[in-house]
């Protein structure tokens, strides 16, 4: 009874070393050595200051920038714990809004970003412009939400239209290996871009 009590013992201090501490720190080396800017995730540096990650969406209001993904993301009231506030890309709350397509509230919320959106911008609008990914942090639009957003970000840059038709074809993506998903284009950088531009 003894030595089966010991064995198990030892065992679980030897897995616990193995898979706790050696394995991990391991894959942390490695993941350095060979791809540290997503072993670090993908942080996007500018001056010395972290502006954001290439991985997680922001919040773009002004007519100055492109628009993100609307984020369905939450986070826990400050005034009521037991409730919860929207949080726009909150990171640490990834996730859908979970309603359906009989929703009247995501019919209300489409509606609006809608509304929103034909103010400044005319033509169809992307359905990725007024509806949230499955994580509520896409950082990517496609080429049709970015194109449908030129003419206001020129306008409101006093640029023409076919500068930043060039910048956005700049940052458009393709797929990965040539087959793998769809073309996309990360606003942060295309954003991080146009403010370059200006101070051109």
């Amino acid at each position: 009874m003894v030595n089966q009590i010991r064995a198990a013992i030892v065992f679980v201090v030897l897995m616990t070393l193995l898979t706790g501490i050696l394995y991990p720190l391991a894959i942390t080396g490695i993941a350095q050595a060979l791809l540290p800017y997503q072993a670090n995730g993908s942080l996007i540096i500018q001056n010395g200051k972290i502006i954001g990650s290439s991985l997680i969406g922001q919040a773009f209001t002004s007519d100055k920038y492109f628009y993100g993904r609307p984020s369905a993301t939450t986070a826990t009231d400050p005034n009521d714990a037991t409730k919860t506030i929207s949080a726009p890309y909150n990171a640490a709350n990834s996730g859908g809004s979970n309603l359906g397509p009989t929703s009247q509230t995501l019919v209300d919320g489409i509606k609006g970003a809608a509304e929103k959106l034909h103010r400044d911008n005319s033509g169809p609008i992307p359905v990725d412009l007024v509806t949230a990914s499955g994580s509520g942090l896409d950082p990517d639009i496609t080429p049709a939400a970015a194109q449908f957003q030129i003419h206001r970000v020129a306008k409101a840059r006093n640029l023409t239209d076919q500068q930043v038709v060039t910048l956005v074809s700049r940052y458009t993506e393709s797929r990965a290996l040539g087959i793998f998903g769809e073309p996309v284009v990360n606003v942060l950088k295309l954003n991080m871009a146009l403010d370059n531009l200006n101070k051109q």
